[in-house]
């Protein structure tokens, strides 16, 4: 008898261990993906005004295992821009460190490597704010999910 207990056990333990590893994580306030940029909003005061981007200007983000590529296409610049870095959230903010990136990227980079933004991160949808000394919201990048 002491045998069979000790055997169901033992598969209560095993089964229980395989659901826990089989279980998917929780997605939401997952940042890995690949995010397109579709407006830009600035504050003034409590008033905001989002406007969407230009004709033909993309701007692409990709979060994988907490690392960042981002890309950008202006209509009428040969250049075009990209970066690569590091990032994290927290529960109310988006901190990406650029390692390198193009030629102007690089000369931003000797006065500025860490960005840090408040963050409003939805399923689909997530917004890069930049907050003044004060703490009040100036500006943001609003971006979608594309994948």
């Amino acid at each position: 008898m002491k045998k069979y207990i000790k055997i169901l056990g033992l598969a209560i333990i095993v089964v229980i261990a395989a659901i826990a590893i089989s279980s998917k994580p929780n997605t939401m306030h997952s940042m890995q993906g690949v995010w397109e940029l579709k407006s830009f909003s600035n504050w003034n005061g409590n008033a905001i005004d989002t406007v969407d981007k230009a004709p033909g200007y993309r701007q692409v983000k990709i979060y994988y295992n907490g690392k960042i590529m981002w890309s950008r296409w202006v209509p009428g610049d040969e250049k075009g821009r990209f970066g690569y870095g590091s990032y994290k959230i927290t529960d109310t903010d988006l901190i990406e460190t650029i390692e390198y990136g193009d030629y102007e990227m690089m000369q931003a980079l000797d006065t500025m490597r860490v960005f840090t933004f408040e963050l409003d991160l939805k399923d689909d949808t997530y917004s890069q704010i930049t907050l003044d000394n004060e703490g009040n919201p100036t500006f943001s990048e609003n971006y979608v999910r594309i994948d």
